[in-house]
């Protein structure tokens, strides 16, 4: 068994051989263009990690000599750091300095080594303009466009810059969350996967997943598999049916209902809509916004969740929650794009839904459109 160093300096200590297990290291500022990928459910670390990163670089920038000589490629010095968020994501932390690196528990402040950008385009003048930068710690790098994994490895094989990307890689879906992140995979050259606790009050098991639910009346709503994909909103508790409770969960507890109904039934009525016939899906989200229990939404979480051998009832609170048509909507028009902005339209006016609602859902997803 290699022990290891730290193994090595137990056993002559005296210390029998134990299980030694790698501590954090401090960051490597020294070796050039690499790409750290972040990874793990929300509150599993992601943006402190980023922050202890910080934190080293303000002891690394005490070293002079040799030290500073081996931490720069060119004018580029990987002991500076940035720290990139993006715009969309300011109400996330809205209680902490506008200059703050912030996460559950803390914050750092970063003067003026912050700021905030909308696409990859906007990082690359903000590169341009902190041209002696060569750590960059990108927040939520799956948000932005799938270009920025490119710009990022170009960056650094050009020019030795590093970049570390604390972010979500799995959705609420526990799916690949967007092409960016499948990029983001596919450039990185160390990947950090970080865990939690499942949240679930009778579970202690190692967490892995993103859970997104609902709180209506005091009851844990599930949200559905066709729950809009991005909702931007703050990192807080919340008591709204309309905006979402995030935690870490484990296989047991990641409660995701619907999901046979989006690709057997959900789908195909948009499908059926693009081809030219709105008529039943116009039926099924008539059910869903006016009598939902003869929906074949319904019908789908009664059979699956409560006619069967293991019944699962907390799923059936998901139709608890309101706007179940609406999202719905967001979910074929956004994500599937199998509505046309006018049958959209219809679908909402027919139906009378909640426009504020779909107005904002939309906007999230980058697909604004006038309601």
């Amino acid at each position: 068994m290699d022990i290891g160093d730290s193994g090595e300096l137990l056993r002559n200590l005296g210390f029998p051989l134990l299980n030694v297990h790698s501590s954090y290291a401090h960051h490597d500022f020294v070796t050039p263009g690499r790409r750290l990928l972040v990874i793990g459910p929300m509150g599993s670390g992601k943006t402190e990690f980023s922050a202890r990163i910080w934190r080293d670089s303000t002891v690394a920038l005490r070293k002079k000599g040799l030290a500073a000589a081996l931490t720069t490629s060119g004018a580029v010095d990987r002991r500076k750091v940035f720290v990139v968020r993006a715009s969309l994501d300011k109400a996330r932390f809205p209680d902490y300095p506008e200059d703050a690196l912030a996460y559950r528990g803390g914050f750092e402040r970063c003067g003026d080594r912050i700021g905030s950008i909308k696409d990859s385009f906007q990082l690359e003048t903000l590169m341009a303009d902190n041209s002696e930068v060569g750590t960059w710690i990108i927040d939520e790098a799956a948000f932005f466009d799938e270009r920025i994994a490119y710009l990022m490895a170009d960056e650094s094989r050009r020019r030795g810059v590093s970049f570390v990307c604390p972010s979500l890689v799995l959705n609420f879906r526990r799916e690949i969350f967007n092409q960016t992140a499948r990029l983001l995979l596919e450039n990185a050259t160390d990947v950090f996967p970080l865990t939690a606790y499942c949240e679930h009050e009778d579970c202690l098991k190692d967490s892995l997943y993103t859970y997104r639910y609902y709180s209506v009346d005091g009851k844990e709503c599930p949200a559905f598999y066709f729950d809009p994909l991005i909702i931007i909103g703050g990192d807080r508790a919340k008591s709204d049916g309309k905006e979402p409770n995030y935690c870490t969960r484990c296989d047991e507890h990641h409660y995701l209902p619907g999901k046979e109904y989006s690709f057997f039934t959900l789908k195909p009525l948009g499908e059926m809509a693009a081809r030219g016939n709105i008529a039943p899906l116009l039926a099924e989200l008539n059910a869903i916004a006016g009598n939902i229990r003869e929906s074949r939404l319904y019908a789908s979480l009664y059979s699956r969740y409560v006619e069967c051998e293991d019944p699962c009832p907390v799923q059936m609170n998901a139709l608890l929650v309101p706007c179940i048509a609406e999202r719905a909507l967001v979910y074929l028009y956004a994500e599937q794009n199998l509505l046309s902005a006018e049958q959209l339209r219809y679908l909402i006016r027919e139906l009378a839904l909640d426009k504020e609602y779909l107005s904002r859902r939309l906007s999230d997803n980058r697909r604004p459109l006038e309601i």
